[in-house]
């Protein structure tokens, strides 16, 4: 190529720093949306989101996930003719798929609002949300097209430019038209959606474009019919995967208000506690975990490469670093939300039930790193059929806690919590059962679990004393929470250090 790619280490620390940018924009976005439109509102923008992740799947996901994996194998081998036809190629299938689709949701749109997601307050967002879907498609094959050729600096950038232009969108149509009625509020939000995605579409097939039109049509190609088979046999399957789990998760969304009612509680305070558990407190808990998606962005064709070219000494190398890395930096971040949490969600949500359930939560949030990147880790090397299975399984199991426990009385969001904790805990370790047999990969349980859970142990709890400590000397909550964190940060790395381990060693992902 005549372009040299960025290393994965360098690829991964690059989107690292542009996404905990990202990350913190787009949580300071989510704040002012919790104040400016209320718990209810954001119960009501949960319930269509599981809808604009089924449309996603069943016409993009897959197709996504073909463009990165074969962009990666076919430039490895000299191809890059044959990028431009699988692009090609994606882009007809997708709008195919999702034009019939779309019209569907759009003419079942008061049904749908009214049956299947209980609340016909929806219906206007869900009309609004075929067009930010295309958008989002086309969006996402031509970032993947540069993560899968090793290029993480265009799709970074204009992911966080991104965010600053939904953060003036979806703000700006709030500050000018509100109060409205709950339903409208809704729209707006998806609105401003629309508005990005125009932004960040536009912008990727132009670098996109341009960056073809630099390596030519050198390379055989491929024939079509062995082009298609080739993304059918990735997309499918990885396609299956998210559509089986947002259906779930679509079902779980739309059930855990009903039962909530069920179990004596009035419906809009049912919306209200789904809005705050899976609106505010999940979103505050996935804040430390800025790395996560760059790790899996760049891991993937990694892995799609070493494969492809036989070396299964480098798939194991990169998977047993990528673990590394995850058990490094998320239970740490696990361990001190748990400290700062509740007095960090009253003072941005101004919900008193943002801490409620943030213990278990917190556990499942460092359980489900762990399966992100085993499961992004399988994808790579072909088994996206396991991937689907495992996640298929964890979310039945979900579904089966949401209809047995939420409606008791006395149990409520707790029966909900309760399923996430267990349905993650299974997926880690049928994951970890897979790569194993897959890979060969040796199991590091110190490098894994004993040094970094040992030190964010430790860490949590000296921090949670000084964090008490502080408070009650009359620092304020924000004074007392960085004073902790700096010093729990410092305790951490010592205590790594105490145990033999090397941070620099722990995350270096080059030979």
């Amino acid at each position: 190529m005549e372009e040299k790619m960025l290393s994965a280490g360098r690829g991964a620390l690059f989107l690292t720093a542009l996404s905990a940018i990202s990350q913190l924009l787009g949580f300071g976005y989510r704040v002012l949306l919790s104040r400016m439109a209320g718990a209810e509102v954001m119960g009501l923008y949960q319930l269509i989101m599981p809808v604009y992740s089924v449309l996603l799947s069943l016409t993009a996901v897959g197709l996504t996930a073909a463009i990165s994996n074969l962009t990666s194998q076919y430039l490895a081998l000299g191809n890059p003719k044959a990028v431009r036809q699988t692009i090609a190629t994606c882009l007809r299938l997708f709008f195919l798929a999702l034009i019939p689709l779309g019209a569907a949701v759009i003419l079942a749109s008061d049904a749908i609002s009214v049956y299947l997601l209980g609340d016909a307050r929806t219906q206007l967002g869900l009309v609004l949300l075929v067009p930010c879907v295309a958008l989002t498609g086309v969006e996402n094959f031509h970032k993947h097209y540069f993560y899968g050729a090793g290029l993480v600096r265009p799709p970074a950038v204009v992911e966080l430019l991104e965010q600053f232009v939904r953060t003036l969108a979806v703000l700006g149509l709030l500050w000018l038209f509100l109060p409205q009625y709950p339903e409208r509020v809704v729209g707006l939000i998806v609105c401003g959606m629309v508005i990005c995605e125009i932004f960040s579409s536009g912008t990727l097939v132009a670098l996109c474009r341009r960056r073809m039109k630099r390596l030519g049509q050198s390379g055989g190609g491929e024939i079509g019919k062995i082009r298609r088979r080739r993304v059918f046999s990735i997309a499918l399957p990885v396609g299956l995967n998210a559509l089986l789990g947002n259906l779930l998760g679509a079902a779980n969304a739309t059930l855990i208000p009903q039962k909530l009612v069920e179990s004596g509680v009035e419906r809009s305070q049912a919306v209200s506690q789904f809005g705050v558990v899976c609106g505010m407190t999940m979103p505050m808990l996935s804040l430390p975990i800025v790395f996560l998606g760059a790790l899996n962005l760049v891991l993937v064709p990694r892995l799609a490469q070493a494969s492809a070219l036989g070396r299964e000494g480098e798939v194991r190398r990169l998977v047993g670093r990528a673990m590394s890395a995850v058990s490094l930096l998320t239970l740490p971040a696990m361990s001190l939300m748990v400290v700062v949490g509740p007095d960090l969600g009253k003072a941005m949500f101004r919900q008193e039930g943002v801490g409620e359930y943030l213990i278990p939560l917190a556990w499942t949030m460092a359980m489900s790193c762990y399966c992100s990147v085993l499961a992004s880790a399988l994808n790579g090397i072909g088994s996206q059929r396991a991937v689907a299975a495992i996640s298929l399984l964890g979310g039945g199991v979900q579904l089966l806690f949401t209809l047995a426990l939420v409606p008791l009385p006395g149990v409520g969001m707790g029966g909900y919590v309760a399923g996430a904790v267990v349905s993650t805990a299974l997926e880690l370790v049928l994951c970890l059962y897979w790569i194993r047999r897959r890979t060969k990969v040796r199991l590091q349980l110190f490098r894994w679990l004993t040094a970094p859970g040992l030190a964010s142990l430790l860490s949590a709890l000296v921090g949670n004393l000084l964090f008490r400590v502080l408070k009650d000397g009359g620092l304020s909550p924000a004074c007392a929470g960085i004073a902790t964190l700096a010093f729990s940060l410092v305790l951490y790395l010592a205590a790594l250090q105490a145990q033999g381990v090397s941070v620099r060693e722990f995350l270096r992902l080059r030979r």
